[in-house]
Parts: C-alpha cells; sequence; structure tokens
C-alpha cells in the first residue's frame, strides 16, 4: 500500500507542480516556436535582445537584433520602438498589456496618469533602438522605475533593478 501510494504521489505531485513552474518563466520557449509578444511587438523575440534601464531621472528601453544583418527584426524593432513616445504619452499601453497578457503591468497606469509629467525621446541605434524616460516629477519617476523593473523581471533580462547611470 504504501509503495503504491509513493509511486502515484511520485506521478501526480510533479505533474500538478508543472504548470506553475512554466507560469514561473513566461517568456522562455523553444527555438523556432512563435512567441505570443512576436505579434504584438513585430519581430521575432529568440532573435533579439531587450534591455532595461532605470536613471536618476528615468530609464530606457533598448531592443537590439543578435544578428546584425537581420534586416526583418531590425525593421520590426525600430517600427515598434520609434511608435511608442506617441502611445505612451497619450496613455496608451496597450502593447506592453498585449506582451503581458496574464499580468498587470506594474506602473503602467500611473505612467498613463501622470503622462504630462514624462517625455519619451525614440533613438535609432545600430543594432535597433532605445526609447528614453525622463521626468522631473517624484510620482511619475517612481511609476516609470516601476515599469521597468517588471519588464526586467518578467522579461528576464538579468538588468540592474537598482538605479545606475545614463551612458
Amino acid at each position: 500500500m504504501h509503495t503504491t501510494l509513493r509511486i502515484v504521489f511520485g506521478l501526480l505531485i510533479p505533474a500538478l507542480l508543472a504548470p506553475t513552474v512554466q507560469a514561473q518563466q513566461p517568456h522562455q520557449h523553444r527555438p523556432g516556436m512563435t512567441h505570443p509578444a512576436d505579434a504584438v511587438m513585430g519581430f521575432e523575440q529568440d532573435k533579439t535582445s531587450h534591455h532595461f534601464h532605470l536613471y536618476e531621472d528615468g530609464g530606457a528601453i533598448d531592443v537590439s537584433v543578435k544578428d546584425q544583418g537581420d534586416a526583418a527584426n531590425l525593421a520590426g524593432i525600430r517600427a515598434h520602438l520609434s511608435a511608442l513616445p506617441e502611445k505612451f504619452k497619450a496613455g496608451d499601453f496597450s502593447q506592453p498589456a498585449g506582451v503581458h497578457p496574464d499580468k498587470t503591468v506594474e506602473g503602467a497606469a500611473d505612467m498613463a496618469r501622470l503622462a504630462p509629467a514624462i517625455t519619451y525621446r525614440y533613438e535609432q541605434t545600430d543594432r535597433g533602438g532605445r526609447v528614453l524616460i525622463e521626468t522631473r516629477d517624484s510620482a511619475a519617476l517612481a511609476a516609470v522605475h516601476a515599469f521597468l523593473r517588471f519588464q526586467i523581471t518578467d522579461h528576464q533580462t538579468g538588468d540592474p533593478l537598482e538605479v545606475t547611470r545614463r551612458r
């Protein structure tokens, strides 16, 4: 009887825990499979790198292609990022919500509410682009930092969660 229970629980417990483990790793997928964010952002997640930076006056969203010759994803990055400043300034955070549909994107609601206190600027880079986010308002700064920390954690970028100097 004890052996049977051990076998049943030995098979049942890992099966029950598997969805929890998978849910904790939302952006990992098998190479060659389409990632849900691909459609929202317009480029392939497994062929690009995301980085999020926290600065004393705001932060930055930086996305680049892994292969500099990847023209399609380079164009997709630039199209996506160049549209974000206008959307964010209008309080439209539907794209981050679409990338993270099962979560509340921390900081986004406050950034939308405090939009007049935040400036956004797109810059093209050799391998993609970046959106610089700046504010002098302390509540807006807290919202920006919460938003960027959420992105760092959810995308598992490994970027520092602390404020760093602008490069």
